[in-house]
This record gives structure tokens, C-alpha cells and sequence, in this order.
């Protein structure tokens, strides 16, 4: 069947699976509930001691209590660890909002760009979050607009600093201070908390 692909080692499971799609009984997977790509991306992170498994010998990336904790100093403080812009991108998707760290983090590593690639960046940022039909487009007022979509079509270095700032503004005034407050972060840090005592 063109156009349809499954996972199926086991050509009778295959088969079955195209006995359903014809009878029109394949089913589409119920959305998650509200937040819970988050819980699991925290769980996953989270190292659990009674599990034996090492550290050392682990591939996930594990959390200190004390790094989690100087999360909650500054936005800025987040958004330096790598893993912390992890978990907060994650609470954005779960608020329907991860477009502005995309954003944020897109003008970033604009920032570090040879100027032979300045066009093309600016070009590709400009199209996915600032112009109005942007897919991702952020959530900047009408005069920032304007002034970034001129700095975008002769960029330098700097052409998104306006836009950026606000973005990271609304983040700090908006998303941070719910994320604190979010139970993913609580159960986090008080996991890792728990965890530090044993």
C-alpha cells in the first residue's frame, strides 16, 4: 500500500494490520493528556537509585538537585544549562507556546554566524516566527514587526536583537515564573531532593 508504513517485523501482524486499515478499523492514538510528554521527559531524566544502574554507565543525561535549583535564580540561569532549556521547552509545549524558546534559541546561534550566511539565516528566521503567516510565528508587537523584517532583509549580527528581547521578556514575565510553579519542576526537584538524602 503506498503512502502507509508500518513498524511490522512479522509479515502476518503486517497483514493484519492491512486487513484493519481496509476495514477501516486502525484507530488513531488518543492525544496525551496535558503535560505528560513533560512527566515522561523529566522521569527519563530523573537518575533512579534503586535501579542499580550506574551513572557512569548510564546514556541519559542526569540532573543535580543543586542544578535544578539555580534554575529558579534567573531566567538567564535556565536558559545557560543546556539541560534546563530542555525541561523548559518542554513545559512550553505543554502551554502551546515553544515557539518562543525556538526563537530565542535560533537568534542564539544566529548570533555566531560567518556573514557570508547572514542572508540565508536571516531569511529563514524572518519566514518561520517573525513575518505574520509565520507557521511559528512569536508573539512580538506591530513596531518590532515592522523594524525587524527591515533589519531581516539587510541583516548584520544584531538584526533580531529587538525582537529577542521581547520574546525573552514575555518569557521571563509569563512562562518562567508558571514553570517554577508547574508540578513537573516541583516533582523534579523534590525527587532529586529525596534522591540526595539517600
Amino acid at each position: 500500500m503506498p503512502g502507509l508504513f508500518f513498524s511490522h517485523n512479522n509479515p502476518t501482524e503486517m497483514k493484519e494490520a492491512e486487513c484493519k486499515v481496509a476495514e477501516g478499523k486502525v484507530h488513531k492514538k488518543k492525544p496525551k493528556a496535558f503535560g505528560a510528554d513533560l512527566k515522561s521527559y523529566l522521569k527519563s531524566m530523573v537518575p533512579h537509585p534503586e535501579s542499580g544502574i550506574k551513572s557512569s554507565t548510564s546514556r541519559k543525561v542526569m540532573f543535580s538537585a543543586e542544578e535544578v535549583m539555580q534554575w529558579s535564580q534567573s531566567l538567564e540561569k535556565l536558559l545557560a544549562s543546556q539541560r534546563g532549556q530542555g525541561v523548559f521547552r518542554e513545559f512550553l509545549k505543554s502551554e502551546f507556546s515553544e515557539e518562543n524558546m525556538e526563537f530565542w534559541l535560533a537568534c542564539e546561534e544566529y548570533k555566531k554566524t560567518k556573514s557570508d550566511h547572514l542572508h540565508g539565516k536571516a531569511e529563514r528566521i524572518y519566514e518561520e516566527f517573525v513575518q505574520s503567516n509565520a507557521v511559528k510565528q512569536i508573539n512580538i508587537d506591530y513596531r518590532t514587526r515592522e523594524t525587524t523584517a527591515k533589519k531581516a532583509q539587510d541583516p548584520t549580527l544584531t538584526s533580531f536583537d529587538e525582537a529577542q528581547k521581547t520574546v525573552y521578556v514575555l518569557m521571563e514575565r509569563d512562562s518562567y515564573p508558571r514553570f517554577l510553579k508547574s508540578k513537573a519542576y516541583l516533582s523534579l526537584l523534590n525527587q532529586l531532593q529525596a534522591n540526595t538524602l539517600k
